[in-house]
């Protein structure tokens, strides 16, 4: 099977350094696409996406660039042009879902375990379970970066600001570390993964996202104080037959399963009729663990043994989900919601929807504002 991969930095060398050192047999990458003349190293390498669209012998197109744009465009026309298409492009993929019924359409297969939660292969399971087992809900601490930066805040006593310095330096954060902290990486794997649980398109504008970049020491202080640590989790499924989905800082105890997954690990758990939870932890990003979940794909594509998908509709997003939820705020747009005050700034809530959280915050002026959903 002829290969080519889209991209040759920290995933697209990842897949061919395992390919290269395991010796994968009849799996060829023939044409590598890289965006600078000085990252050409051999004959393989090419600037010109034309060139590959246009090889015939090529049977598959592994896109590992990131970004939407022309990352979108390529794999559109490989796969109008017949070809399979492997992608670990998060954000690409959940803003244009569209992609998945045109591969179908035209009789090839977009594979994407790679998208969501690096080494984890949560979708391959995913899918195994919906085969026979109705999926009720899931939830993950899916975002190596803030899982880094939220570890060494509560393990190593160190500040945001220093940790996210940090994680730059190791190269698990961008220089621009907004999709991270701001929770977007996990909105939109949260949609990719409700695509293969529930077969739901999801438009990522639709999913409640906050993240951890306004997390302050006395929100630090008081998970310290109640023995709990912060994660920031992407959840969805269903509760009194409605929808939800959302990305949000919790409050979990620091002795449970997710308050023990540290560093850049990452954790998805799934609940459904039969097996009930199933849990699945490993490391969320990075060149091999990525890389190896993009050379499964390629392998279950070689030998034919993926799992077919089902019918996908688009979904109505309710967000009835009911909560307790500590707020920090420093107006007063959750008044009505108050149970419990803590400082003169945070309280917690009455039990309540996150409808209703939604709706207040339309009405806050405050930018310095956090929520995390606690976890009782």
């Amino acid at each position: 099977m002829n290969i080519a991969l889209l991209g040759h930095g920290v995933v697209g060398s990842g897949v061919t350094s395992i390919l290269k050192e395991e010796k994968v047999t009849d799996l060829a990458v023939s044409k590598i696409l890289v965006a600078r003349k000085e990252s050409i190293k051999d004959d393989r390498f090419s600037l010109d996406f034309e060139e590959i669209i246009n090889d015939e012998s090529i049977d598959v197109i592994v896109e590992c660039m990131g970004g939407i744009e022309p990352a979108h465009s390529y794999v559109k026309r490989a796969i109008e042009a017949g070809k399979h298409v492997i992608s670990a492009n998060k954000k690409m993929l959940a803003n244009h879902m569209e992609l998945f019924e045109l591969a179908k359409s035209r009789g090839v297969k977009l594979l994407v375990e790679a998208s969501c939660g690096g080494g984890i292969p949560c979708i391959s399971n995913l899918q195994r379970i919906a085969r026979n087992d109705p999926i009720f809900s899931f939830e993950g601490i899916l975002n190596g970066t803030s899982n880094f930066i939220l570890s060494s805040i509560f393990e190593k006593d160190l500040g945001f600001k220093e940790v996210l310095k940090k994680a730059q330096e190791l190269g698990y954060a961008e220089q621009d570390p907004s999709d991270d902290i701001k929770g977007y990486d996990v909105c939109y794997k949260s949609v990719i993964l409700s695509y293969f649980a529930f077969s739901k398109i999801i438009d990522p504008k639709d999913v409640f996202t906050l993240g951890i970049d306004t997390l302050s020491d006395e929100d630090i202080a008081y998970a310290r104080k109640n023995n709990k640590t912060i994660k920031l989790i992407g959840k969805a499924g269903y509760e009194s037959d409605r929808f939800y989905i959302y990305v949000m800082p919790h409050f979990v105890d620091e002795r449970s399963l997710f308050g023990s997954v540290d560093s850049n690990y990452n954790i998805f758990q799934s609940s459904s009729k039969y097996l009930g939870k199933a849990s699945f932890i490993g490391q969320g990003a990075g060149s091999y663990p990525t890389g190896h979940s993009i050379v499964q794909d390629l392998l279950d594509l070689q030998q034919k043994k993926y799992t077919e998908e089902r019918p996908a509709f688009r979904g109505l997003v309710e967000n009835e989900r009911e909560g307790i939820f500590y707020i920090r705020c420093r107006d007063h747009s959750f008044d009505e919601l108050k149970e419990e005050m803590i400082t003169a700034d945070s309280f917690l809530t009455r039990e309540c929807s996150l409808r209703k959280i939604q709706e207040c915050m339309k009405n806050c002026d405050d930018e310095t504002m956090f929520i995390g959903e606690m976890d009782l």
